[in-house]
């Protein structure tokens, strides 16, 4: 029998991201949840917010047109983010019965569900606003939908949806803007001490080109979709990994698989 002083220990083998230092650029609720699920994964996550939200320039027009929804004038609710719904809670908007709620994906769905809004379709495998026309019921084709977005959404729901027929609405909910880095942050970005970049929509990416390039060659840029990987392209980034699903876990996945196979 070998003695336990003799004994060989086991040694424990490391995580997939032992040793990556991974910018998160959302703070709050989401990012607290990403940076523990990559510490899991053995990174050390740096969350450095790249972008907030502030109220809309056109409180009047938003309020009028929330009244409006109030008031059963739209045959269907279009929710494209979790921010869209706190404005929603905020405003302590109800949704009529007779309005049906389309949420652009899971996680904006699960926003809705926790404050208490029902959610009548979701796009099932697209999570993008190309999804959501592509995948529209045609049982709910016709009348007038209210779509709520910040400033800086892209046109193609509103095009979209206008062209399925329907009278669409945008009304400014809330507005992006940037959010200035440490001067440490920027600097280990630019030492290469962070290795990975998580870019989670066309407005991070945006962020992260004005504020942090050029980037090293080593530093890997994440993007949580094609859409989010076309934007950062457009913005000068060169992107290294595309999660295929529009969610934080498959955007630590595409990280993980990309390390493994490094």
């Amino acid at each position: 029998m070998t003695p336990e002083s003799d004994r060989t220990p086991e040694t424990k083998p490391a995580k997939p991201l032992a040793g990556w230092r991974v910018l998160v650029p959302r703070g709050g609720k989401w990012g607290d949840s990403v940076a523990a699920t990559l510490r899991g994964q053995g990174a050390v996550p740096v969350i450095a917010p790249l972008i907030n939200f502030a109220s809309t320039d056109d409180p009047t027009t938003l309020a009028n047109t929330l009244h409006e929804l109030q008031d059963g004038q739209f045959a269907w609710l279009v929710v494209t983010s979790a921010t869209t719904v706190d404005v929603l809670n905020a405003q302590r908007v109800k949704v009529p019965d007779s309005t049906r709620i389309a949420a652009v994906g899971e996680t904006t769905a699960a926003a809705l569900q926790l404050a208490g809004y029902r959610v009548d379709f979701v796009p099932g495998a697209d999570n993008s606003a190309r999804g959501l026309v592509k995948e529209w019921p045609d049982s709910g084709i016709g009348g007038r939908v209210l779509i709520p977005q910040s400033d800086l959404a892209e046109p193609t729901l509103v095009a979209g949806l206008q062209k399925l027929g329907f009278e669409v609405e945008f009304v400014q909910a809330y507005r992006t803007v940037g959010v200035p880095v440490s001067a440490e942050v920027a600097h280990d970005v630019a030492i290469g001490r962070i290795r990975a970049i998580l870019v989670t929509s066309g407005s991070v990416a945006r962020q992260v080109a004005q504020q942090l390039a050029p980037l090293p060659e080593e530093t890997v840029v994440v993007c949580i979709g094609p859409r989010t990987a076309f934007d950062a392209r457009a913005a000068g980034l060169t992107v290294h990994v595309i999660a295929e699903e529009r969610s934080a876990d498959s955007l630590i996945e595409a990280l993980v698989e990309y390390a493994e196979a490094d």
